[in-house]
């Protein structure tokens, strides 16, 4: 089993650190708050560090799941960053969704220091986190991914290197282009039924065993329908990850209008208060708008 700090208890990450203990890893965490990494090491075992430097020292794999990019440059950098207590053959594995652009300038800087990294963005959830059935998106050296993988098994239903550095972030753009269509088309869906007078859980029994199914509809119509939204992935999150695909799109020349108009739509959302929702809230929009 191998020596594991794991860097951002958010509500991603807590469990995500939590099973590698169950896997047998020995794990250190650290956590901007400390009350956060102590509560993890009363309920986890392990250990906590004052600084991302500390916990990583010493360590074969040094995991994160932070913020943004600055979050990520602020746990890897400066003197107390992770990088500064690798040792040379170490492997730093981000599970952050930030810019490709960040994880190559990661990628360089630690190739330099003899520290490999990547890049392996997460869809699943605080469900799939909690319940380590995580998918995983990589990029990176094949070599490197091929010791890293056994790893980030411990909180994985599903793990695949899909090409070079930043390739992982990509496809986790990807991802995210997806599910902005196909929340807003749910949203739609829900919204017509209740405004023709149908009963919105009947519809949904019908269309999700046909063409129409998809993870949004089974796990969120419930809460669509009753207008509760304080749960899941926060739309202020869904807009930074947007963001990215957006100005990413522009750097590759790609088109994606649906993306674009979505994502105006989640800063509606934001105005009514809803940043901290869930990102199936966008029918609160629709609803609002009569």
């Amino acid at each position: 089993m191998a020596k594991v700090a794991f860097l951002g208890l958010g509500v991603m990450g807590y469990p995500m650190a939590g099973h590698l203990v169950k896997a047998g890893h020995d794990v250190t965490v650290f956590n901007r708050t400390a009350s956060k990494a102590e509560a993890w090491v009363k309920e986890h075992g392990g250990a906590h560090a004052a600084t991302p430097r500390e916990a990583a020292a010493g360590c074969d794999f040094v995991m994160s799941c932070v913020g943004n990019d600055d979050d990520l440059r602020s746990v890897c950098l400066g003197d107390d960053g992770a990088f500064a207590g690798m040792v040379e053959g170490s492997i730093f594995v981000d599970h952050t969704t930030v810019s490709a652009k960040v994880t190559r300038e990661l990628y360089e800087t630690g190739a330099e220091r003899g520290i490999s990294f990547v890049d392996a963005p997460i869809s699943g959830g605080q469900a799939g986190a909690e319940n380590g059935v995580l998918s995983v998106m990589c990029g990176g050296d094949a070599a490197t991914y091929a010791k890293a993988e056994p790893v980030i098994d411990a909180y994985a239903r599903i793990c695949r290197r899909i090409g070079e550095s930043g390739a992982g972030q990509m496809t986790k753009m990807c991802n995210q282009i997806a599910i902005a269509g196909l929340v807003q088309g749910l949203s739609e869906a829900l919204h017509f039924a209740e405004k023709a007078g149908l009963d919105g859980r009947a519809v949904v029994e019908v269309i999700s065993q046909g063409a129409a199914g998809s993870w949004q509809m089974s796990n969120r119509y419930e809460t669509m329908i009753d207008d509760e939204f304080n749960h899941g992935f926060a739309v202020d999150w869904m807009r930074k990850d947007l963001g990215i695909c957006l100005d990413t799109a522009n750097e590759v020349g790609a088109s994606l209008p649906v993306t674009a108009l979505v994502d105006q739509f989640y800063k509606d959302v934001q105005k009514l208060g809803g940043g901290r929702w869930d990102t199936s809230s966008l029918i609160k929009r629709l609803r609002a708008m009569g």
